[in-house]
């Protein structure tokens, strides 16, 4: 059973700076697409940051302030998130793909930027 964990998660102050990290379990080979969501309460899940062998995405939001980043061959993936501002405050949810699309969810982990 594939399992997606995340950790990292905390409360902040804007302008400061968090690192949250997704480990995957139970694959036996590589995800083709990893990256992060994010959910607000009341609202739908935001795409945030994805990365592929091809390279990464972000969100207009987040650009120039996130960073996500994926060791070689590792089912593992990193979300570096400086500058936050309390609209990032949400239950950020790590996500992957395999090549034949089959999707997994993480649990989520909270970030609370305080103004």
């Amino acid at each position: 059973q594939v399992q997606l964990v995340e950790s990292g998660g905390g409360l902040v102050q804007a302008g400061g700076s968090l690192r949250l990290s997704c480990a995957a379990a139970g694959l036996r080979f590589n995800f083709a697409v990893m990256g992060w969501y994010r959910q607000a309460p009341g609202k739908q899940p935001e795409f945030v940051a994805e990365i592929t062998s091809s390279g990464s995405n972000y969100a207009d939001s987040v650009k120039g302030r996130f960073t996500i980043s994926r060791p070689i061959a590792r089912n593992t993936v990193f979300l570096e998130m400086n500058s936050l501002k309390p609209e990032d405050t949400a239950v950020y949810l790590c996500n992957a793909r395999t090549i034949l699309r089959a999707e997994y969810w993480g649990q989520g982990t909270q970030v609370t930027v305080s103004s």
